[in-house]
């Protein structure tokens, strides 16, 4: 079979147009996954603060699951600027309960994430010397960090 300019010229062009597709495609799966990665890290992080906070309702609350559940605070709080990863949110069509502003305002995202590291850290410290009222305290900071970074950068939930 010979093939003329015009027809050699139509399956260069299918052939970068599939190209270009799987790579869009591929650009999008990989912003899907860091996406869902983020989501499973939320609901890591979700987990340690509801077992720190039921413990923390008992009569005798376990000083060692506080300890190991603040300690995940911390370092999930740490981690939690490298979640956002370029081409994860919504403007790069990525299924996400991030909004826009999570990738947009660094300085602000930044500061939040910040806020979080610090009221973590501190009550992992407060854990750790095992003083139960301190922590019940410094729980309230924590709440109130991921309360303000949902407020800003978060999709409400739905009812």
């Amino acid at each position: 079979m010979v093939l003329d300019w015009k027809s050699g010229a139509a399956i260069a062009l299918a052939v970068g147009v599939s190209v270009a597709a799987g790579g869009a495609f591929a650009l999008d799966a990989q912003g899907q996954a860091a996406a869902t990665t983020r989501h499973n890290n939320f609901k890591a992080q979700g987990a340690a603060f509801k077992g720190l906070l039921d413990e923390l309702k008992k009569d005798t609350p376990d000083k060692a699951v506080i300890a190991t559940n603040a300690a995940k605070l911390k370092a999930s709080a740490a981690a939690l600027p490298t979640w956002f990863v370029k081409g994860s949110g919504p403007d790069d069509g990525v299924k996400t309960e991030a909004k826009p502003d999570a990738f947009t305002d660094a300085a602000g995202f930044s500061a939040a994430a910040a806020r979080l590291k610090d009221e973590t850290a501190k009550l992992d410290a407060l854990a750790q010397a095992s003083d139960i009222a301190g922590v019940k305290g410094q729980v309230r900071n924590v709440g109130g960090a991921c309360k303000a970074c949902h407020d800003k950068y978060r999709v409400p939930e739905k009812s």
